[in-house]
């Protein structure tokens, strides 16, 4: 029986999910984390519940996909490699080279490389181990799935900077967003969920998690998006700033001494709710503190939610649904309620004590004008799906 792997990559991880033709069920999920680093320790759970973690140090990438492979056929999960059909991985940044999930080669694997001043943090870690996959299966189809694939619909007004047009011409300089693949996939469940087609929606996701973005979805496709060139602008985040004023970041650069990869990376790392609140960038921690800076990490987030959602909807004249979905938008019902109240005055109705509970369904109220959704995103599944397609795994 043929396997699907859908792999997410970080600097010094990656999260799996397996799953298995035909019927696309989950049979091993995991991750390996601190690869390269002390205290390193791999994951795996199986389709019966039950759990396994490993502490040990896996020095490189390839070592990591190495025990992966190792732990499934230790655990029974697969009986030899080979049934793995092929492998499927979220990148962020595509440019405007990668329009559509696409099946990576030495080719044009080079390319997700020179696409790092896109997503520093992300396509330098993805690209590796793409590598790591490609050498330890050769011949097995590597995917590559990007998040910035389903903002190639924005149209100039939307993905274009009010800069000189030649930054555009000379080095594409312009909005790329990210989060798409998981808006894709909340946005058909929410069609469902409402008994219509996507196409005849205007919905506007709020993916809200350690990064976050908001997109307005529109006739099926992405309308406008918050994340930018880099998934550092848009709204405030765990710990990265959001949209900033650049004359702000010039003057805090010479006052402090700092040049530019510095002020960026305190943008990316040191910022957002953390930087802010000065306790943690998880909502949870702020959640639960009497500390008046992390009420207001708190509030500011909220706020600059509203705000985006405010202006998509404004732009596309209505709103049929606000989802939330993500580890914040999926986990924070005091975020939720908060957010919803804001729109009352256009006819949204919270239904507070569903919001009370977390899990995939109406937390607006029936006679609700605008309606509120929590949808578990699943990003993996969109993976495994393009990988099918793309591979020719039908």
């Amino acid at each position: 029986m043929k396997k699907v792997l859908a792999i997410n990559s970080g600097s010094s991880s990656f999260k799996f999910k397996l799953f298995s033709l035909p019927s696309n069920e989950v049979i091993a999920e995991g991750m390996a984390d601190r690869v390269g680093l002390p205290d390193s320790t791999f994951t795996i759970k199986l389709s019966d519940g039950e759990k396994h973690e490993i502490r040990e140090d896996i020095p490189t990438q390839e070592d990591a996909v190495q025990k992966l492979l190792d732990l499934l056929q230790e655990y029974h999960v697969v009986e030899s490699i080979n049934e793995i059909a092929g492998v499927g991985h979220r990148i962020v940044a595509g440019g405007e080279y990668f329009k559509e999930s696409t099946i990576i080669t030495k080719d044009n694997l080079q390319k997700i490389f020179d696409l790092k001043d896109y997503a520093p943090l992300h396509n330098p870690a993805e690209g590796k181990g793409i590598e790591a996959f490609m050498k330890i299966l050769p011949g097995v189809p590597q995917v590559g799935v990007f998040d910035s694939a389903f903002h190639q619909s924005l149209d100039p007004v939307h993905y274009l900077y009010p800069v000189p047009y030649k930054y555009y011409e000379k080095y594409k300089a312009r909005k790329y967003g990210a989060h798409g693949t998981s808006v894709r996939y909340v946005s058909n469940e929410a069609a469902k969920m409402l008994g219509k087609d996507l196409k005849n929606l205007k919905l506007i996701v709020c993916h809200l998690g350690s990064g976050a973005s908001i997109t307005a979805v529109k006739d099926g496709k992405s309308y406008d998006t918050s994340m930018g060139f880099s998934p550092l602008d848009g709204i405030e985040m765990a710990t990265r700033s959001g949209s900033v004023d650049p004359s702000l970041l010039q003057y805090v650069m010479h006052k402090e001494n700092l040049d530019i990869d510095q002020m960026i990376d305190i943008l990316n790392n040191k910022s957002g709710l953390d930087g802010v609140s000065g306790i943690s960038p998880d909502m949870r921690d702020l959640r639960k503190s009497d500390s008046e800076r992390a009420k207001i990490a708190r509030d500011i987030y909220i706020n600059r939610v509203v705000r985006t959602v405010g202006a998509y909807m404004a732009e596309m004249k209505g709103m049929d649904a606000l989802i939330f979905t993500a580890g914040v938008g999926e986990h924070d019902n005091d975020l939720r309620k908060r957010v919803m109240e804001y729109f009352e005055f256009v006819g949204l109705k919270p239904d507070l004590q569903a919001n009370e509970t977390n899990g995939q369904k109406f937390i607006s109220q029936s006679d609700s004008k605008i309606k509120a959704m929590i949808i578990p995103t699943n990003e993996e599944l969109m993976i495994e799906e393009d990988v099918v397609r793309l591979a020719g795994l039908e």
